[in-house]
């Protein structure tokens, strides 16, 4: 992507949304039965690093949108669906499924789990991306939790053209942007229905249900409240911040690095005062990661920095978009890390050192250097040739007006 094109902000919060799911593994790893009482409280707030998911998908949807918002406004013709199809498979799918094979090899043997029809369910669920429809397929592998979220990240991909779809079929809302907006405001209310009622129609009994049970019964804890329908509503914010976004003057102003400023403030709150609270933060209408509060902030922050003087361009400096660029693989691979070192050396983040924050500092810190390490690999070996692959089939795709490494 040419740089005149990148919107300012976006790689700070992309970094940021991945920095926290690793501390949140970390965090996970820390024996919080012997740690000093006065470093429980920050402690507590790592655990909630989790709401570098809600990051993840806001910032996905602020970014796709673009294309979308900008032919709409312009009353042209939707952007190609096979173009953007290409693109998304491009960019999630090779990752993806390298990790996913890995963690089910590692399932059968460092964690010696018997090779059972639905443990292949599971892991061809996930190749499938279709694993997030039903808590027993949640989990597509033992061995990498966090890639639950990437198929339910997929099935907003695909309700984002299929939404604007609908727009561009109205051509009342064509060249006229406010209106457009109000009805993306409609399609959000409409998602959030549809959330109500898969909450009612849709309740789990208590049967092994809990994270006593394992990934399968944590994932039962989480359904139906965790469901693809509900993360739309948090990715469609995104979508609608990117509608607003486009229709503001191209000139920064300091005034948006102030807005900027508070929205990110905002949103480090909310996030702090969630110990005490459920592990997940469930917001309004019972959506994970403090919803809506959490990722309107988020939204607020992404438009405002595109718009900032100088905070935006500072906060994505040298390391930042290196953090960024490699995100997605620090995404896909920590898990495995983390539990390979686990396995090697049980004694490893504080378990058996009498200072036992110590301990998890410097098994966090090996943990750290492991994980950039595997995921430039990953970026350079498996990503970048997927995504320059992606860009060729691509490359006479009009209206290229988004990063395509979102």
């Amino acid at each position: 992507m040419r740089q005149q094109e990148r919107l300012a902000g976006a790689d700070f919060l992309r970094a940021t949304a991945c920095l926290l799911v690793l501390a949140h593994h970390f965090a996970l790893r820390l024996d919080m039965r012997r740690i000093p009482d006065e470093l429980g409280p920050t402690a507590n707030i790592l655990r909630f690093g989790n709401f570098g998911v809600a990051i993840f998908f806001v910032l996905s949807g602020f970014l796709l949108a673009h294309p979308f918002w900008r032919a709409l406004d312009a009353g042209g013709d939707m952007p190609s669906l096979r173009h953007y199809t290409i693109r998304r498979m491009a960019r999630i799918a090779p990752g993806f499924w390298f990790a996913a094979t890995i963690g089910f090899a590692l399932s059968l043997t460092l964690l010696a789990l018997p090779l059972t029809p639905e443990l292949v369910l599971r892991y061809v669920s996930g190749l499938l991306f279709m694993s997030q429809w039903h808590w027993r397929t949640l989990f597509p592998v033992e061995a990498d939790g966090p890639l639950w979220s990437i198929p339910f990240e997929v099935t907003s991909y695909v309700l984002l053209p299929v939404c604007f779809l609908l727009l561009f079929r109205l051509p009342f809302l064509r060249q006229r942007p406010l209106l457009a907006r109000f009805a993306w405001l409609c399609v959000i209310t409409g998602v959030l229905l549809a959330h109500v009622l898969i909450l009612t129609l849709f309740p789990l009994d208590d049967i092994e249900r809990g994270w006593q049970y394992g990934l399968q019964g944590g994932a039962k804890e989480w359904m139906p409240r965790y469901n693809p329908i509900g993360f739309f509503a948090v990715f469609a914010l995104g979508a609608l911040a990117a509608g607003v976004e486009v229709m503001l003057p191209k000139r920064r102003s300091s005034f948006f690095d102030a807005a900027a400023l508070l929205a990110l403030a905002i949103a480090g709150y909310r996030l702090v005062i969630s110990p005490g609270g459920s592990a997940e933060a469930y917001g309004w209408l019972e959506i994970p990661y403090g919803f809506p509060v959490f990722p309107l902030a988020v939204a607020t922050a992404l438009v405002s920095l595109s718009h900032s003087q100088r905070l935006g361009r500072l906060l994505d400096n040298a390391p930042v978009r290196y953090i960024a660029k490699i995100s997605f693989g620090i995404y896909i691979w920590q898990e495995i890390i983390l539990i390979l070192i686990q396995r090697l050396d049980p004694g490893s983040f504080g378990v058996s050192s009498e200072n036992v924050v110590t301990g998890w500092l410097q098994s966090c810190g090996l943990a750290a250097a492991l994980i950039i390490l595997v995921a430039t690999l990953s970026y350079a070996l498996l990503e970048k040739p997927a995504i320059h692959f992606g860009n060729r089939l691509t490359s006479r795709q009009p209206n290229r007006a988004t990063p395509f490494k979102v």
